[in-house]
């Protein structure tokens, strides 16, 4: 059994406490490894560490970040048969998606943020017959980064790569459930020779590492992908030290299908929305409006396809769900698709578990839950308004456009949202009413790295990707020069 250990000062280093944590695979239910239960010790050493690099990383030349960027970008890529297996592994994904997604995206961070770097401007304001005024962008020292467990590395290296190329040095956490990729990207930062103390990795429990990252007196900014409550408590600690905050959070994203769409086209991407990454991703969309001119037909079309979607052991080349990432996580959808069977929803296909006469061997103790479609739900039931986080959706009939956006809106939540319609207008005006971060007409889950990512209302503060991410990694500093 492998022993994960944290990264820190450059060098693969056990816990303070010697004690570790249990390192389980989803698709199995068994122990595979062992990750650092670490604790506010390690994380000291770890700030220790990146404090001592920043002088010298900070005033690194940009030409030289940006190449170290790219060699790590190259050693994520050379091994990237191990990568995707370690991601599928640790979290229970297919091993394909895994292969087309996440880790083909993690090198594209590290290599967008390598070029970014290089165009990374400021502003200067010019006061004629007074004088000129110029902005500097610069590093804010040492910054935190806490990822989550469903896109593991995809999300660690989103957060990890602009902050490291803007001259800041990391103390990042990725999740404990899903710990095994962010332990080989240490491999790969010595490997590259990413200088001492730069990124350090501290692995463990979100009570003990990720609160001690928050607190600490000396990391200026904070990073986190998660729940809305964990960002509740990180607001209500950083907060007061006037820490700069970015906080991606939950999400429960309509999708509003209107009558005039191309229907065949919107039921196969529609399907992969809702249950891609078993459901587990942010961005996917667990509200289904329908127009109810074309509802039934929607219905029976997208419910059909549902059924022919493969669930069962991620290494299999047909597999299109894998499987829950923790036995916990597994019981909590569980516990949704019954709260919706007392909320007077109707089953239309899934809604249980994948018996254990339906997986082979191997697999026989994992985590598995049938993709699940319920209707006749009331917009306004908890089944409609908290985030399951796992393959699972609601179909909802709409008379018209403005009865969509009210129920598109009386969430809490607003990330995403997906608009399907061959009205031009249309599109446009529900955009513009709609209550998210981020809209797609007729698609869905198209990420363009320049442009900004996050929510509003409950989905998150601030944005990532692009020159957001780059701005919220610096301080601006004015500078006037009289003339």
């Amino acid at each position: 059994m492998e022993t994960i250990n944290n990264y820190i000062n450059g060098s693969l280093t056990e816990p303070v406490s010697k004690q570790y944590l249990q390192n389980i695979e989803p698709a199995t239910g068994q122990v595979y490894s062992l990750c650092p239960d670490s604790d506010e010790h390690d994380v000291q050493l770890a700030y220790e560490a990146a404090k001592s690099a920043f002088d010298g990383w900070s005033k690194t030349p940009l030409e030289e970040r940006m190449l170290m960027l790219m060699h790590i970008a190259d050693g994520i890529e050379k091994r990237m048969d191990e990568f995707v297996a370690a991601e599928s592994k640790d979290n229970g994904k297919p091993l394909k998606l895994a292969r087309a997604v996440d880790i083909p995206r993690a090198v594209s961070n590290f290599r967008f943020y390598a070029s970014a770097i290089q165009h990374f401007a400021s502003e200067s304001h010019q006061m004629p017959g007074v004088g000129i005024n110029y902005t500097l962008r610069q590093a804010i020292g040492v910054v935190g980064c806490i990822s989550p467990w469903n896109l593991p590395l995809y999300l660690f290296s989103w957060k990890i790569a602009p902050a490291l190329a803007t001259g800041n040095c990391v103390v990042a956490k990725p999740s404990e459930i899903t710990p095994y990729t962010a332990y080989l990207l240490s491999k790969v930062c010595i490997e590259a020779g990413l200088p001492k103390g730069v990124l350090n990795i501290v692995h463990g429990l979100g009570g003990k590492v990720g609160q001690a990252i928050v607190e600490h007196e000396g990391i200026k900014a904070i990073s986190f992908t998660g729940g809305t409550e964990t960002g509740k408590r990180i607001a209500a600690t950083a907060a007061p030290m006037f820490k700069k905050l970015s906080l991606e959070l939950g999400g429960k994203n309509p999708t509003l299908v209107f009558a005039d769409c191309d229907l065949d086209e919107t039921v196969k991407q529609v399907v992969t929305a809702s249950f891609s990454n078993q459901g587990e991703i942010c961005l996917c969309g667990s509200r289904i409006f329908v127009q109810k001119s074309i509802y039934e037909k929607f219905r029976d079309a997208f419910v059909a396809r549902v059924k022919t979607l493969k669930v069962g052991d991620p290494n299999n080349a047909d597999t299109n769900l894998g499987a829950i990432v923790s036995e916990q996580h597994k019981n909590k959808v569980l516990s949704y698709i019954q709260l919706a069977k007392e909320e007077g929803g109707k089953i239309l296909c899934g809604g249980s578990d994948l018996g254990q006469t339906e997986l082979n061997d191997r697999c026989k103790n994992g985590y598995f839950v049938l993709p699940t479609v319920i209707e006749g739900l009331h917009f306004q039931c908890r089944t409609q308004q908290e985030e399951i986080f796992g393959p699972v959706v609601t179909l909802t009939p709409f008379e018209n456009e403005e009865d969509a956006l009210t129920m598109a809106n009386s969430v809490r939540y607003g990330l995403s949202a997906a608009i399907w319609t061959n009205d031009l207008k249309r599109a446009h005006r529900v955009a513009e009413k709609i209550e998210a971060g981020i809209v797609w007409i007729n698609s869905w889950l198209v990420r363009d790295l320049r442009t900004p990512f996050g929510g509003v209302k409950a989905s998150g503060v601030g944005r990532e990707g692009g020159w957001e991410a780059m701005r919220f990694f610096t301080e601006p500093k004015n500078v006037f020069i009289k003339s």
